[in-house]
C-alpha cells in the first residue's frame, strides 16, 4: 500500500515536471515567434485591459505583507529649505520619488530602531529619508538628493519585524550622515523647494492678442478722408484703453527678469517710431500712413479672397501704383478692419516655440499624450493640470534603468524634467541586460500589471527591495529553480527566478498564472537595477 502511495506521489512529481518543461517550451516559442497567436493577445499590455482576469489594483495594495494598520496620520508639507535630522534608510537599486508607494520589510535591530524613532520625532513626525545607494566600479556610493518617505501603515511581527507601506513625499539633499550609538543611521537634510508651473502669459500669444501701433489701428488701401480720419482718432482712444489694460494684465504675468527684457524691447520700438515721425514733415503725413498701411496689411489682405490684392506686394509698392490702382477701381476689394481678427500679434519679446519650451503645462499635455502612446496605463489625463505630480509621476514609473531615474529625481524645475522625460519617451527603445548588454525585450513589450503602472517597488521576505518593470515577453532569459506560490507580489501568480543566459545574472522571475483562467498566463518581472538603457 505504502509503494503503491510512493509511486502515485512520483507519478505526480514527474508530471508536474513534465508541465514546467511544457511551459518553458511554450515560452521559448513566444519569444521566437513574435506573432504567435493566443499567448500574445491574452499578455499583450498594450491591449484592451478588458481581457485581463487579474485585478491589477491588487498589486499596489502589496497584500503579501499581509494585515498592516493604518497610521491615521497626514503629514503636512515641510517647510521649502528647513534643515532637519532624519532616520535615513540606504536602498540598493530603488529610487522613491514623491508620490510614489515605497514597501519596506524591516528586519535589521538598527533599521528597526529607526522606524520607531520615526514614528515618535516631533519635528517631522512619521517621516523618514530614502537615499539610492549604487555600484560604480565596484565601489558603493551615495546619491546626494533623496526623497521624504512618510509612514502610512506598519505593522509589528512576533519576531520583532516590521512591514510597513510608505509615500514619498518631498525631495531633499543629503547635507551629512552618521550612524548614532545605537547603530541607527542618521542624516542632516534640506529640504529642497520646487518651482511653480509655468504657463505662456494668455496676452502673449493667441487671437485675442493686443497689437499696439500709435499711428493707428484700422487698416485700408483707401486714402481716410476728413471725417473718416476723425472717426479713427476716436476708436483709437478705445483701442487705447483696452490695450493698456491688456498691457497691465501681460506684464503681470511675467517675471521680473521677463518684464525688463519686454519693457526694454517695448521702449527701443517706441523710440524708433518717434524717431520716425520726427524726421518725417507734415506735409508727408498722409503718405508715410499710406506706406504703413499697406506693409502692415501685407499678410492681411493675403487672407481675402480678391485677386488684385493677392497678386500685389503691398509692402514694395510705390505711391504711384497705389493711387493709380484706387483711381482705375475706386470701390473694389475694401479692406477696413482690425488685423488682430485675422492673425496673431506676439507682444512678447521671444517666440512663441521658444515660450512653449518652458510652458509646463503645454509640456505636460505632450508628456501625457505620449504615455498614453507608449505605456497606455494608467491614464496621465488627470494629471495634466498638475504638472508637478505628472512629471513626478511619469519619473517614477517610466521603465528606465536605476541611473536614469536618479537623474531625473536629481533635475531641479518642472519644465526640465518633463522634456528629459519626454526624449526618454521618444529614444529609449531596448532593453538590455546591464552586465553583458543581452537584449532581453522591447519597450513595446511592456506590459501592465499593477494599476500604478509598468514599474514599482516590492519587498522580499528578506528585506530586500526590488523595482522591476514588467513584460509580457522577454529573450535571453533561463528559468532557475521551481516555481513558488507563496509571497508572491502578484496573487494568483507563482514566480520563478530568472538569470541573464549570457552571463548568468539574476535578472527577475517569471510570474505563471496558477489557475487556468486567470490572464494573462504569465508575465516577466525584470529588476530595474539589473538593466541599461538603449538610448537612441
Amino acid at each position: 500500500m505504502d509503494d503503491d502511495r510512493i509511486l502515485a506521489r512520483e507519478r505526480r512529481q514527474m508530471e508536474e515536471i513534465r508541465q514546467l518543461d511544457l511551459e518553458e517550451l511554450q515560452v521559448e516559442e513566444v519569444d521566437d515567434d513574435p506573432s504567435s497567436g493566443d499567448d500574445r493577445d491574452a499578455t499583450d499590455g498594450r491591449g484592451p485591459s478588458d481581457d485581463y482576469a487579474f485585478d491589477t489594483s491588487v498589486a499596489s495594495l502589496h497584500t503579501y505583507l499581509g494585515e498592516v494598520e493604518d497610521t491615521h496620520h497626514r503629514v503636512a508639507f515641510l517647510d521649502v529649505g528647513a534643515v532637519l535630522k532624519l532616520p535615513i534608510f540606504y536602498l540598493e537599486g530603488v529610487v522613491l520619488f514623491p508620490e510614489a508607494t515605497l514597501p519596506l520589510r524591516v528586519i535589521q535591530p538598527s533599521f528597526v530602531l529607526s522606524i520607531e524613532r520615526a514614528l515618535n520625532q516631533v519635528d517631522a513626525p512619521y517621516t523618514i529619508g530614502v537615499i539610492h545607494v549604487f555600484r560604480d566600479n565596484g565601489r558603493i556610493r551615495l546619491a546626494n538628493v533623496g526623497t521624504t518617505a512618510e509612514i502610512r501603515q506598519y505593522r509589528r511581527l512576533e519576531d520583532g519585524s516590521l512591514n510597513v507601506v510608505t509615500r514619498g513625499q518631498q525631495r531633499f539633499r543629503l547635507r551629512h550622515r552618521w550612524i548614532d550609538a545605537e547603530g541607527a543611521p542618521c542624516g542632516e537634510v534640506q529640504i529642497i523647494q520646487e518651482d511653480i508651473p509655468s504657463r505662456v502669459p494668455r496676452d502673449a500669444f493667441g487671437d485675442l492678442a493686443p497689437f499696439s501701433n500709435p499711428r493707428g489701428h484700422k487698416f485700408s488701401l483707401k486714402l481716410p478722408s476728413n471725417d473718416s480720419r476723425a472717426k479713427s482718432v476716436g476708436s483709437m482712444d478705445v483701442d487705447n484703453d483696452s490695450e493698456a489694460k491688456s498691457d497691465e494684465s501681460f506684464e503681470c504675468a511675467l517675471s521680473l527678469t521677463e518684464r525688463e527684457i519686454h519693457q526694454s524691447a517695448v521702449g527701443s520700438y517706441s523710440g524708433s517710431d518717434t524717431m520716425d515721425e520726427s524726421t518725417t514733415s507734415s506735409s508727408d503725413d498722409e503718405k508715410s500712413q499710406l506706406q504703413l498701411q499697406s506693409k502692415d496689411s501685407d499678410s492681411s489682405a493675403s487672407l481675402h479672397s480678391c485677386p488684385e490684392i493677392s497678386n500685389v506686394d503691398l509692402a514694395s509698392s510705390s505711391m504711384s501704383d497705389m493711387q493709380s490702382s484706387k483711381q482705375e477701381e475706386p470701390n473694389k476689394c475694401w479692406i477696413n478692419t482690425d488685423l488682430n481678427q485675422f492673425r496673431s500679434v506676439p507682444r512678447a519679446f521671444w517666440p512663441h516655440w521658444v515660450y512653449r519650451m518652458y510652458d509646463s503645462y503645454c509640456l505636460a499635455q505632450r508628456a501625457a499624450e505620449m504615455w498614453k502612446q507608449i505605456v497606455g496605463a494608467p491614464s496621465m489625463d488627470r494629471l495634466v493640470k498638475k504638472p508637478d505630480i505628472l512629471s513626478f509621476f511619469i519619473a517614477s514609473k517610466i521603465p528606465v534603468s536605476e541611473y536614469t531615474r536618479q537623474e531625473l529625481l536629481e533635475i531641479d524645475g518642472i519644465s526640465y524634467r518633463l522634456r528629459r522625460e519626454i526624449e526618454l519617451l521618444q529614444s529609449f527603445d531596448l532593453i538590455q541586460c546591464k552586465t553583458c548588454q543581452t537584449i532581453i525585450a522591447r519597450r513595446s513589450n511592456m506590459v501592465v500589471m499593477s494599476s500604478e503602472g509598468p514599474l514599482g517597488a516590492y519587498v522580499n521576505p528578506s528585506g530586500c527591495v526590488h523595482e522591476i518593470m514588467t513584460l509580457y515577453k522577454a529573450n535571453g532569459l533561463a528559468l532557475t529553480g521551481p516555481a513558488v506560490s507563496e509571497y508572491s507580489w502578484f496573487p494568483g501568480y507563482a514566480w520563478t527566478v530568472t538569470n541573464c543566459t549570457g552571463c548568468e545574472t539574476q535578472m527577475g522571475w517569471l510570474f505563471t498564472a496558477t489557475k487556468k483562467n486567470l490572464k494573462p498566463k504569465f508575465f516577466w518581472g525584470i529588476r530595474s537595477s539589473q538593466v541599461s538603457d538603449d538610448l537612441h
